[in-house]
């Protein structure tokens, strides 16, 4: 997904998550626990991030990501170890004319003490005055903004149940923020940044300020931040992605066919739906990049016309919880049957959350080849995972995803086969062994993707 998209639908949280402030926060330039090491390490892992290329990032985010406007507001969110970029992506924010920015910060160690000391009933509330707060600043034409990098398994040792609960909770009070976001009524976007203790996940076998490093590079790199000129590179990605949706939107498919090993799964495609990719144009007439990074193409498929098997081909971390070898079945759209290897309980859970969560909002395609892909690396963050494979999205539709969307009404958005849930979780199914078929209407088959590339 992308501008109209991956914005957590699960709280604050895209998966989605993304956009997060579904978790404990704190004032911006509050003081360390001090005895977390996760800030007595800081200042030596941040040597080991390049501050050019650092900059560059937040450059991008407000010039490439957003196309901050002069005189629009900042509300900003992301976890207190990455303060050396969000104080960079004020300053160009500002410089690029921003009314007020308004940070937001998490912290890991303050969301761990609620699953360790908070009352049972602590699990079913959220702060629904704060979601209700960004609701009034988004219809003010507030832009949004979000950073990554928290430990994505930072709950795996807590209580799944209390987990589902209080992600069930956030996202039921976050509604009213989230539909100015899939509805794309405003300029948003997320970025990433290396936290020690998700780096330590992606490189274990490195010293923590070795991993942050490593995990530094490798986001610049994806974020094309590792460049002379990114805002000239972004230009010609974001163009090369227009042409393949071009194409896409030509074509005018009835259905997706993927086969491949575990996998035999026709995706139909809603009616009136519209491929996007990269750069698009919010309901407040700005362009912008919502995803840093993004490699796809995306599109609505009809909640209702999804039948077959798919099994995922990466591991999916979901809240703290790695669910890996995902294998279901779809009859009328909806998942008649699902298990994995690990993590299907809580698979299980949240295929339960609502109506929706068991129907697709979402078909992305990415070339096996793409540059995250390329890179080895398993991420454990879907704004990245994501961008290495095809995949798809259990729950709530983009109505970007339409022609004329913006102009749509909710109801006329399902009766063309848009789907409607409190969660929007993408999972990769793709590889460099699946088959990708157009379906016209009338049966006619044009090749899409072989063996995980573009057939043209």
């Amino acid at each position: 997904m992308d501008a109209r998209r991956k914005e957590p639908i699960d709280g604050l949280e895209v998966q989605r998550a993304y956009l997060g402030i579904g978790k404990s926060c704190c004032a911006a330039g509050a003081q360390p626990h001090p005895n977390n090491r996760e800030y007595a390490m800081a200042e030596r892992q941040h040597n080991t991030i390049d501050p050019i290329k650092l900059d560059r990032l937040a450059e991008v985010a407000i010039k490439v990501g957003l196309q901050l406007q002069p005189g629009q507001d900042v509300f900003l969110t992301g976890p207190v170890t990455a303060l050396p970029l969000v104080r960079r992506i004020a300053e160009h924010a500002y410089k690029a004319g921003a009314g007020l920015v308004t940070p937001i910060l998490s912290d890991e160690e303050i969301t761990l003490s609620r699953y360790r000391f908070a009352q049972d009933a602590s699990f079913d509330r959220a702060a629904g005055w704060l979601y209700e707060g960004v609701a009034k600043a988004f219809d003010a034409n507030t832009a949004r903004l979000a950073i990554v990098g928290d430990n994505p398994m930072l709950l795996a040792g807590e209580d799944a149940a209390k987990v589902a609960r209080a992600s069930k909770a956030n996202s039921m009070a976050y509604r009213p923020a989230m539909e100015r976001i899939t509805g794309f009524d405003i300029n948003w976007n997320i970025v990433a940044f290396p936290g020690a203790s998700w780096a330590k996940l992606v490189f274990p076998d490195d010293e923590e300020e070795a991993a942050v490093g490593k995990l530094a590079d490798a986001i610049f790199a994806a974020s094309r931040a590792d460049v002379a000129d990114p805002i000239a590179a972004w230009t010609a990605h974001n163009a090369a992605l227009r042409a393949r949706t071009d194409w896409l939107n030509g074509q005018r498919f009835h259905a997706l066919q993927y086969s491949g090993p575990g996998t035999d799964l026709t995706i139909g495609l809603a009616d009136g739906h519209e491929w996007v990719g990269g750069a698009s144009i919010a309901k407040n007439g700005i362009v912008c990049n919502p995803n840093i990074p993004t490699e796809e193409v995306f599109t609505t498929p009809h909640a209702l016309r999804v039948e077959g098997r798919v099994c995922s081909t990466k591991p999916l971390s979901y809240q703290g919880t790695l669910i890996d070898n995902i294998a279901v079945r779809f009859e009328g759209g909806r998942i008649v049957e699902a298990t994995a290897s690990r993590g299907a309980e809580v698979l299980n859970k949240v295929l339960d959350t609502d109506e929706g969560a068991r129907r697709l909002g979402e078909v992305a395609l990415v070339p096996h080849s793409s540059p995250i892909s390329a890179s080895g690396l398993l991420f454990y963050n879907t704004l990245f995972d994501e961008n290495a494979s095809c995949h798809i999205a259990l729950g709530q539709c983009y109505s970007k995803c339409f022609v004329g969307g913006a102009n749509l009404t909710p109801e006329q958005i399902s009766a063309q086969g848009g789907n409607t849930s409190f969660i929007h979780i993408d999972w990769m199914i793709g590889s460099d062994h699946i088959d990708i078929d157009g379906v016209h209407a009338d049966g006619r088959r044009v090749p899409v993707f072989r063996k995980g590339e573009w057939a043209a």
